[in-house]
């Protein structure tokens, strides 16, 4: 039988500057950290991994049609102020 997880997932990720990747993880997701180039490869990587974790770590017992996640997206970036 499939049915709909209830709960949200909510996945944060931020820009590694210094190893060029986004990282992300969630407090929802037992186990999960995992990185890519773009954040559309991030976004390909978790849609596999989530229901993955999810039946491993018993959060759910059975597939799930649609599991919702929130992907958060978080990258710090500087601009240049102009002169007077």
């Amino acid at each position: 039988m499939h049915t709909e997880h209830t709960k949200d997932i909510h996945v944060k990720a931020e820009w590694d500057s210094d190893a060029k990747v986004w990282v992300a993880s969630s407090d929802d997701v037992p186990g999960l950290i995992t990185e890519a180039d773009t954040a559309a490869e991030l976004e390909e990587k978790l849609k596999l991994m989530i229901p993955e974790l999810l039946l491993e770590n018993g959060v759910i017992d059975e597939c799930q049609d649609f599991i919702p996640f929130h992907l958060h997206c978080e990258r710090d970036k500087e601009i240049l102020a102009p002169c007077c």
